[in-house]
């Protein structure tokens, strides 16, 4: 398997001297500052389908991932893989330590063809060691990225975004690993008092936290800026965890194809029935691993992007144009994780759209990237969006509430107010042929406020977890600065 960039040259489709999936694990951004993906998506035939459907959660990401992955030996991979999906592992959340399920799928309402009702479910994605979905790709990505280095003796200094979760969850994955440095920058007190906890009071030395006077746009674009330093990268070999890095998204893919065989359980089984996935989104790349696994040939019938208040990416959903806010445009919501007005994984989809052609990605990007604006509607790419089975909607303040309250009392369910967005979005748009399954962000315990005003109650918090915004914590406040955070890891490398 070979990948390539969605700004590489028009010919490097045809070229088979690409990288592979070890060259570009470590480094995030290509070079000319696109994003990889595979040079063609691997299929899926109805006959994996069915070789799959029962397998356990670490097989079946061993046959989804090595469809990506064959640059590591697989006696090499399998054991990558099963060390990361365990119980151990992924019992922090909801699921007792012993549960055989990594990802359960917890019916709402289930499937009644005779009433004509697809069903309602929510994909349990948060129990791992930091209650949000992101542990199902970050904690493969630590044991790759120790494999890795080890096997070329190489360093790395990991620099980061996060919004809220993806921060916790690379430091969790990364913290104690040979060869690694994590550099996370987060939005200045824009996150959930807990979220802020986890990230700050690990006391790792390889671990740093830096809290930017802005907005998380504010801190991925420094990311970014770094990352296209080529000369500053290369001294200080940075590489990257966000998901701008092509594994996170990889492992992500592998939970739809898990999901799937779980709302199907139930209808016979077959592997031609369609399913729906209701996804919240900030930086698109939860759902844009639902769009590859679709891609893949996995029938997927919807794919139902929910926003909140920033809602950049309905808006070119609905109308096709993509115009990313300022930070002062961008709202501060409820639901932090998603205040988010440049979602970096888009531009993976939009390479689908656009027909694959690197040219057409430069020149909208170019755009982009100086602070503007495209408009797609009244093109042919705009036409094919409906081959993708994109549809979107938005949630507020007060849907999220609303959305919580409702789960509460009609399920015994609490969820968190991202999750709130998806189920809120994914609900009004339900079909009667497919289930509609939400995936779920993260474990109500990492939103106390806003689930007190819900319920008028706290959210029960996993063992081990109590009291952890009164731990000390380690943070260096800077300006939103591509400067100050360079000079924060010369400091720190050079010392």
């Amino acid at each position: 398997m070979r990948y390539i960039s969605t700004r590489g040259p028009s010919s490097q489709t045809q070229q088979s001297s690409g990288p592979t999936f070890t060259d570009i694990l470590l480094g995030g951004l290509a070079p000319d500052g696109g994003l990889y993906l595979p040079e063609s998506y691997p299929q899926v035939s109805i006959g994996e389908l069915d070789q799959w459907r029962a397998l356990p959660y670490a097989e079946l990401a061993y046959a989804v991932l090595s469809k990506f992955i064959d640059d590591i030996p697989p006696a090499d991979l399998k054991t990558l893989i099963t060390r990361t999906y365990t119980a151990e592992v992924y019992g922090h959340g909801r699921v007792p330590a012993d549960a055989s399920e990594i990802t359960p799928l917890r019916w709402l309402e289930r499937p009644d063809a005779a009433r004509g009702e697809g069903g309602l479910a929510i994909l349990e994605l948060s129990n791992g060691p930091t209650l949000a979905f992101k542990d199902m790709a970050m904690q493969l990505l630590g044991h790759l990225f120790e494999y890795v280095l080890a096997r070329q003796g190489e360093t790395i200094n990991i620099l980061g975004a996060t919004s809220g979760d993806t921060g916790s969850s690379a430091e969790y994955a990364l913290r104690g690993k040979q060869g690694v440095r994590v550099f996370m920058l987060s939005p200045h007190e824009r996150m959930s008092p807990f979220q802020r906890a986890q990230m700050y009071s690990l006391p790792d030395a390889n671990i740093y936290n830096m809290a930017v006077r802005g907005m998380f746009d504010d801190a991925q674009d420094i990311v970014k800026a770094v990352s296209n330093d080529h000369a500053f990268k290369a001294r200080y070999k940075i590489g990257a965890v966000n998901s701008i890095n092509w594994a996170r998204v990889a492992a992500q893919v592998v939970y739809y194809f898990k999901a799937y065989f779980a709302a199907t359980g139930g209808m016979g089984g077959s592997n031609d029935q369609q399913v729906a996935f209701a996804v919240p989104s900030g930086n698109f790349g939860n759902i844009c691993a639902g769009h590859i696994a679709r891609m893949m040939a996995l029938p997927i019938g919807r794919l139902v992007l929910a926003t909140n208040e920033n809602d950049v990416l309905d808006e070119f959903f609905r109308t096709g144009v993509y115009r990313p806010r300022a930070t002062a445009e961008t709202c501060t919501t409820s639901s932090p994780s998603m205040d988010i007005s440049k979602a970096s994984n888009f531009e993976r989809f939009a390479f689908d759209l656009v027909g694959r052609d690197p040219a057409v990605i430069r020149r909208l990007w170019a755009e982009v990237d100086a602070g503007g604006s495209f408009d797609l509607s009244g093109t042919p790419f705009f036409a094919r969006l409906s081959e993708f089975g994109f549809v979107s909607g938005t949630s507020s303040h007060a849907d999220r509430l609303a959305t919580i309250r409702h789960t509460f009392e009609k399920y015994g369910l609490m969820i968190d107010p991202h999750t709130a967005d998806g189920l809120k979005v994914g609900s009004a748009m339900r079909t009667p042929e497919m289930p509609m399954v939400v995936l779920e962000t993260a474990l109500p315990a990492k939103f106390e406020e806003t689930m007190v005003e819900a319920l008028g109650r706290k959210p029960e918090r996993p063992a081990g977890l109590q009291g952890i915004e009164d731990l000390q914590q380690r943070v260096e406040v800077i300006d939103a600065s591509v400067d100050a955070v360079k000079r924060f890891i010369e400091q720190q490398v050079d010392a």
